[in-house]
């Protein structure tokens, strides 16, 4: 089942106008993090700058308005809020920065909005401070398999569940947007992430149908083709996973 925003709780990229300046994040020892808010109500975190393995996010400070480049005249994608609805802090995967004409500095996000794998721009004030994840999560739809990588090594594997053909696990690059935990479910088990990703077919479920990865009451179905698009995973493996998956990881799904 798809987790709805009760239990848990976007690629088009448009070019830069040509008088930005940009830079990517994420390059072999080149990795480039967009220029602190001062005041910033979360501290700074810098990662090093000889790694490869590293994934910038930072939480949404407040309402703002993501746009198709760097600049408050490119045209609007989505609103991004403070809090998820679930309440918990509402987060985005940093992929690179750009001066608008003005001087003033804008992020490149990943958006969690259909279609999937969008990005967009919002301004670097609507951000808070940066957090560094090392660790990615893929998901193999013909192989019904999940491996945590940290720093590029796989420390974690999993058989799991996914979409029925209706109903299909969606393609791409998203992230991790919260971890809920402390309550029992035998459709959800003890724990479920939000991810970024939402169902291309179940739009008209609450929130527009996000993609969560949670624990089942029915091992006997996995590894299996068994869910409206979520990831399921045996309840111990999903425990597993809660200890060293955390908020703002990459998860790739192929």
């Amino acid at each position: 089942a798809v987790v709805s925003v009760a239990l848990a709780t976007l690629v088009i990229a448009v070019p830069a106008p040509t008088r930005a300046r940009t830079q990517t994040l994420g390059a072999p020892g080149a990795l480039v993090l967009p220029d602190p808010v001062r005041p910033a109500a979360v501290p700074q975190v810098k990662a090093p700058s000889d790694t490869a393995f590293d994934t910038v996010w930072a939480p949404v400070l407040k309402s703002v308005q993501a746009r198709g480049g760097p600049g408050a005249d490119q045209r609007p994608v989505a609103t991004l809020s403070p809090e998820t609805p679930e309440g918990t802090t509402n987060l985005v995967v940093v992929l690179g920065r750009a001066d608008d004409a003005t001087g003033r500095l804008w992020v490149e996000v990943r958006l969690p909005v259909l279609p999937n794998n969008t990005v967009g721009w919002v301004p670097r004030s609507g951000l808070g401070g940066y957090h560094v994840v090392r660790t990615r999560l893929v998901v193999e739809l013909e192989e019904l398999n999940a491996t945590l990588y940290r720093r590029g090594r796989p420390i974690f594997e999993a058989p799991v569940g996914v979409g029925e053909p209706a109903w299909p696990t969606p393609e791409g690059h998203f992230y991790v947007r919260n971890k809920l935990t402390g309550f029992a479910s035998p459709a959800y088990g003890p724990l479920a992430f939000g991810t970024s990703a939402r169902s291309p077919v179940l739009t008209d479920w609450p929130a527009g149908g996000f993609i969560g990865i949670h624990g089942t009451d029915r091992p006997d179905l996995l590894p299996g083709r068994v869910s409206h698009g979520c990831i399921r995973m045996r309840n111990e493996d999903v425990i597993e996973l809660g200890r060293l998956m955390p908020v703002g990881t990459p998860v790739e799904i192929r």
